[in-house]
């Protein structure tokens, strides 16, 4: 038995999910939760073998928590479930440590055979993610400005586009401020753009951001 662990803000979503899952006699929900934090919490509770996680969520994002989880419980699968098309997360979250990722069009069975791809320790690889890890591999020359930042650059990238303040955001990194306002000038930098309204802007171009 596959126990897993539904993160999603939309209390429809996990209960679709819960639903979905239920049917097949190997799987088993054996936990929810409604954002990043309460991921976190699910993943110490130990009673989960793969987190089935979305990225746009309230209150540490799904971005964060799966950084959080990966320190913390290294061998714990963690598949991406999200309404973001692959070509603007999946690489980046794999290289932090996601299992594998899938977009919420995908069909459901698709859901259920990559739970138990990653629960037996491997990962769960789309065509269309193969395809990006392949140009990717080409050369740098080819990805957009995002793609290039570090793990840190693309943290603070989001949560500035988004609106959160530098203080804010030190805060809840655990960093100072004036850390936080280097890589703020860094992505301003590698972005080639001048304000946080122009990174806001440059996230909603690219449906980094809804």
């Amino acid at each position: 038995m596959i126990k897993v662990g539904i993160v999603d803000d939309h209390a429809i979503v996990r209960s679709g999910l819960r639903q979905f899952l239920g049917e097949h006699v190997d799987l088993k929900v054996t936990g929810e939760a409604n954002n990043g934090r309460e991921a976190l919490e699910l993943a110490r509770g130990g009673e989960v073998d793969v987190l089935l996680m979305d990225i746009s969520m309230p209150d540490h994002s799904g971005v964060d928590a799966l950084q959080a989880i990966k320190a913390r419980f290294p061998d714990l699968p963690v598949l991406i479930l999200s309404g973001f098309p692959e070509a603007q997360y999946a690489t980046t979250l794999l290289r932090y440590g996601a299992s594998g990722y899938l977009n919420k069009e995908c069909e459901p069975e698709e859901i259920v055979n990559a739970i138990r791809l990653v629960a037996r320790g491997r990962r769960y690889i789309s065509p269309s993610v193969a395809e990006l890890l392949a140009d990717n591999a080409v050369g740098d020359s080819e990805r957009l400005p995002h793609e290039l930042l570090s793990e840190r650059e693309l943290q603070v990238f989001l949560r500035l586009a988004k609106g959160e303040t530098v203080g804010s955001m030190a805060e809840s990194m655990f960093l100072s401020v004036k850390t936080v306002s280097t890589y703020r000038t860094r992505v301003l930098e590698k972005l080639k753009l001048a304000s946080n309204s122009e990174l806001t802007y440059y996230a909603l171009k690219n449906g980094l951001i809804q």
